[in-house]
Formats: C-alpha cells, sequence, structure tokens
C-alpha cells in the first residue's frame, strides 16, 4: 500500500483447510498481513472490531454466524473496513447478497493465487476492477435471467434510496427515467468500470492519468451515493447504457 504500508487482514472461515489456503496465497505478498483468524462469523465481527483490519476475506458459509449477516455487522461497526467474500459458490444472487450487505469484493476459491493477489491489491486501493466475464454475467441475469425478479426488486430498492438522496432524483425526463447528475466524462468512465475496464485501461483509452480517473471515480461514487464498482455497474444497467 501507499507509503509502504501492509495491507492488514482478517481471514474468516469454518474450514482449517480454507483458511490454510488463504494464508499460502497471502504469504506470497509481502504487501500483506493476516493479523486475526475466525472460524465463525460471531467471531469475526468481534476480531474486526478488535483488530481494526483494512481487509476481511470471509467465506459465506460458517456455522454461529454466516459470512453476509457478519459482514453486514462489520460494516456498520466501521464502514472502512473492505470485506471480499470468499466461495466456491458462483451464484449470481450470493453476490448481489454480498454487495447488499456491504461487500466490496467477491472471490471463487478455485481463482489462480496470482488472481487473488492482484484483486485483493486492487480492493485494498479502491481500484478493483470487475471482471468482463462477471460483467456480462450481471448484464445477462439483469435482463432477463432466471433471478430477474430478485434483481427488480433490487433495482427498484435501489432507485428510492437514489431519489431520496440525490437533489436531481426528482427531475424526470419524458421516458420515465431519472435524469443522471454525471458529467458525459463521468458517463463514459462509468460504462468502462462497468465493463470491466481498470483505472489504467480507462486512463489509456481516454488519454488522461490515472490520477484523474481516480478522482472522476471519487465524485461519480459521490454523486450516486454508491460505494463500489458493482453498484456502478447496476447502475449502468438500470439506466440501459450497457448493452449485452
Amino acid at each position: 500500500m501507499e507509503n509502504g504500508r501492509k495491507i492488514r487482514v482478517l481471514l474468516a472461515d469454518d474450514h482449517p483447510h480454507g483458511r490454510e489456503g488463504m494464508r499460502e496465497i497471502l504469504s506470497r505478498d509481502a504487501d500483506f498481513e493476516i493479523v486475526g483468524e475466525a472460524v465463525h462469523g460471531e467471531q469475526a465481527v468481534s476480531l474486526a472490531a478488535e483488530l481494526g483490519p483494512d481487509l476481511v476475506l470471509m467465506d459465506i458459509n460458517m456455522p454461529v454466524m454466516n459470512g453476509m449477516e457478519a459482514t453486514q455487522l462489520i460494516k456498520t461497526i466501521d464502514p472502512q473496513i473492505k470485506i471480499v467474500m470468499v466461495t466456491v459458490s458462483d451464484d449470481i444472487t450470493d453476490l448481489f447478497e454480498a454487495i447488499k450487505r456491504g461487500a466490496q469484493g467477491y472471490l471463487l476459491k478455485n481463482l489462480s493465487p496470482s488472481s487473488w493477489l492482484e484483486y485483493l491489491r486492487g480492493v485494498a486501493v479502491d481500484e478493483a476492477p470487475m471482471s468482463k466475464e462477471l460483467a456480462f454475467r450481471l448484464l445477462q441475469e439483469f435482463n432477463g435471467g432466471q433471478n430477474r425478479s430478485v434483481l427488480s426488486d433490487d433495482a427498484t430498492a435501489i432507485g428510492r434510496e437514489r431519489a431520496k438522496n440525490s437533489k436531481l432524483a426528482a427531475a424526470q425526463i419524458d421516458s420515465g427515467q431519472v435524469l443522471t447528475p454525471l458529467t458525459q466524462r463521468e458517463r463514459e468512465i462509468l460504462e468502462r468500470v462497468a465493463v470491466g475496464d481498470s483505472n489504467r485501461q480507462i486512463a489509456e483509452t481516454y488519454g488522461l492519468s490515472e490520477h484523474t480517473v481516480k478522482n472522476h471515480l471519487k465524485n461519480i461514487l459521490q454523486k450516486l451515493h454508491l460505494d463500489n464498482r458493482v453498484q456502478l455497474t447496476r447502475y449502468a444497467m438500470e439506466k440501459g447504457w450497457l448493452k449485452s
């Protein structure tokens, strides 16, 4: 991380082999430091409050309290803690539920260690891109997959929250959609985020510096009252800016 500070990580997984696997992956990069391990969700919440890690790797299915519930409680205690769900499941409903609870990311246990490290470092510094495969799956599900009713409900809830928070949300266009508070450049950057481009790729596409892209993303998140790239992707989908 910046200033040479290590990324302090809390592991939460009830399976010893699961924690061992995460330890082994993180040991390959000196930027990461494991500060604690939890064997169930309730312990994860307690240790997160005690240790204040930068990042929590959270298994979804754990005894006493599952990872989804633990994630929501940790984010209530300290919204600055980044949480990445670690699971064998690629069920899209799990992803959406995790994001609703406040998670910043979602990793499959069968991904390569190099993919893990690159992704987790990106999450820690707010630069983690969504994979193009995941962006495509989200779009397909949003546009009429088997979980469409669930996603529609989510989109409605998000729309209500945005309407309550945004000063521009009351302005309606003829089609009945809410006017976006984004500038043209911000919308262009959002569209690139939604298809999985990294900050560097976006900077190269538009001839900008990565620092400028970061500032644009910060402004976009603030204007839309959103927290991360997955939520930005869903916003772009709601607006019909992406094509399947």
